[in-house]
């Protein structure tokens, strides 16, 4: 896992401007600490920091497919899980290689197959590549989006990086915000393309980009199609065992050490199983592998349930790891070390953006550093639910009913924007016009009974946007603790077959995630097998709900957060005694000091 970045000009000589690419690439340090390096030519810049993961020798970067007078330049990104089979593939159409890396494999896979590379990777990848006889850029996405990319337009060109930090070290581009900007970050609909920072664009997942002199095209390359569903019950639960084993065991590669997150949820759980026994298969009976809960001081005595949580974590993940054979360790966290203003502080550098889930944010950010002392890999349960119909809305009928993102009325985060309403958004309107927009991209299929029409418009909504921002925290919360995360039930075959399964299929035991349970038994102990469905864990600590106070009174002292937020909105939270303060209302004090200490950091230009 790495950070890349460049800039491509037709109207600048690229190699006059070396300390622009260095400070460009060197803003990504967080994502690449072990390794950095910068190439230039006339026309592009290309940056790039390293974690190394595979062939910690051999695969530095940005690589070049010779040392003198390279064709082709690359800068790339993430994991390539199939990249023993293409090695095989390319040699055998006479391409050599001197690396073990899968970056060598991506770079001859270009030479290879030109734009059309992405179609024969399987991973998790953003990367460039600099076509030097060709004067052309490409830029690639994965399919589901783990891995960011993010361009924006530069003079004759344009600049492209992993995060929107390394762009703003480029001196054509200053962090800028509209109200377009804010809207896009405060309605919680997470398009992609359009990002809170004006000019900046996100590469949507499953796309790529080309540039050269005759300008930019962007294409598609992958998204999710509508298919009939020909097997049975036991097929299909055989076939889901199948796909995430399978995905589990291609993600276990590595040459540094590798741990999982295991919760005591279904996901997780079952995941760490699957990668136990791998483990378990390639090195002998005895070995284990490290898994991580986390956890807070106050939690067995002072856990209350809310919309979002049902349980305890913390018992049910040990019970798990004991059932499993894990070796099971629990970061345990002081509530009041999630107010330290330089942990929240970092992880608002580390999302380049105001909003997040505030003490999550930082709880996550210091359990990566911690898990970071012994392991550089950690593999994660995320879009188990999206793929498999987890969350609430799947199953509630006035979910399933209303006219508008579900998240929305489930989690309560439609009440939870600080935006002061004499800025004249418009979110209401901008909310209605963009759910419109985004059913009329779910593909259906003739025939459909308007149960199956609306749980397939559920799971592509769940997809192809909620997922976006649980892969944006992961990310950059790990990341900026120099951690990769994997994440198996990303794997788009995976994704494929399960958004088939019609309803009926994916619910077929009355409950949410039927397939994976049935796939997942004899993995998981029983009790954590027929658990609810249970979100990250939050404090509950009346200390911490003072304190997040105390913060936001602070932040509403200054005149941009003022300007910004809307007081009468808090006002009852900074009012409600801090043990009785619900997690909606803590939510909009979280989001008001995150606005705070973002405004601070990147001191944007407000164009409002």
């Amino acid at each position: 896992m790495c950070g890349i970045t460049g800039w491509v000009s037709f109207h600048q000589d690229a190699r006059t401007m070396a300390p622009v690419i260095e400070a460009m690439t060197a803003a990504l340090t967080p994502r690449g600490p072990d390794a950095g390096g910068v190439w230039l030519g006339e026309r592009a810049a290309i940056g790039h920091r390293r974690l190394a993961v595979i062939d910690l020798d051999g695969g530095t970067q940005p690589m070049t497919d010779r040392p003198d007078e390279p064709a082709h330049v690359l800068s790339y990104s993430g994991e390539v899980y199939n990249h023993h089979e293409l090695r095989a593939e390319l040699r055998a159409r006479g391409h050599v290689f001197r690396t073990r890396s899968d970056t060598e494999v991506v770079l001859r896979a270009y030479a290879e197959w030109g734009e059309d590379v992405a179609d024969h990777l399987t991973g998790m990848f953003a990367f460039a590549v600099w076509d030097e006889p060709a004067q052309r850029l490409l830029l690639v996405r994965d399919r589901l989006g783990v891995k960011p990319l993010f361009w924006a337009a530069v003079d004759g060109g344009l600049a492209f990086a992993s995060e929107p930090k390394a762009l703003f070290a480029h001196p054509a581009l200053r962090p800028r915000v509209d109200a377009d900007g804010l809207r896009e970050a405060y309605s919680l609909l997470f398009n992609t393309g359009p990002t809170v920072w004006s000019g900046v664009r996100e590469t949507a997942p499953g796309s790529l980009l080309v540039l050269d002199r005759d300008g930019i095209r962007e294409r598609r390359y992958w998204q999710l199609e509508a298919a009939d569903h020909t097997d049975d019950r036991d097929t299909t639960v055989e076939r889901v065992r199948d796909l995430v084993g399978a995905a589990a065991r291609s993600r276990l590669e590595a040459d540094v050490p590798v741990c999982s997150l295991l919760s005591g949820g279904l996901d997780s759980t079952v995941l760490t199983a699957l990668l136990a026994g791998e483990l378990r298969r390639r090195e002998g009976p005895e070995a284990r592998i490290r898994s991580y809960a986390v956890d807070y001081s106050d939690q067995a005595e002072r856990f209350t349930g809310d919309v979002l949580r049902t349980g305890h974590d913390a018992p049910y993940a040990a019970e798990a790891g004991a059932f499993i054979g894990t070796e099971h360790h629990t970061v345990v966290l002081d509530p009041r070390a999630l107010l330290d203003p330089e942990h929240r502080k970092a992880v608002v550098v580390a999302r380049d953006s105001p909003i997040g889930v505030g003490d999550m944010d930082t709880s996550l950010y210091l359990l990566f550093g911690q898990i970071r002392a012994h392991s550089t890999v950690a593999l994660s349960g995320e879009a188990a639910d999206e793929v498999f119909g987890g969350y609430p809305w799947f199953h509630q009928p006035k979910a399933l009913a209303a006219d508008t993102f579900p998240w929305l009325l489930v989690t309560g985060d439609e009440a939870a924007m600080p935006l002061n309403p004499e800025l004249g958004l418009r979110m209401a309107e901008f909310r209605a016009d963009t759910y419109r927009t985004a059913l009329a991209a779910v593909p259906h299929l003739d025939g459909e009974t308007p149960a199956e029409h609306r749980q397939r418009e559920m799971q592509h909504l769940s997809l192809t946007r909620w997922l976006r921002q649980l892969l944006h925290r992961k990310d950059r919360l790990s990341m900026a603790r120099g951690l990769e995360v994997r994440v198996p039930y990303c794997d788009h075959r995976l994704v494929e077959y399960a958004f088939n399964v019609p309803w009926a299929l994916k619910s077929f035991d009355g409950r949410e995630k039927s397939l994976l349970r049935a796939a997942g038994t004899g993995l998981a102990p029983e009790s954590v097998l027929y658990r609810p469905k249970n979100h990250y864990p939050a404090t509950h600590h009346p200390d911490y709900n003072r304190g997040l106070q105390d913060l936001a009174r602070d932040a509403l002292a200054t005149e941009q957060v003022r300007a910004l937020a809307d007081e009468t909105h808090l006002k009852p939270c900074l009012d409600t005694p801090p043990d009785r303060l619900e997690w909606g209302h803590r939510l909009r004090l979280e989001r008001v000091v995150d606005l705070a200490l973002w405004l601070d950091h990147h001191q944007p230009e407000l164009a409002l």
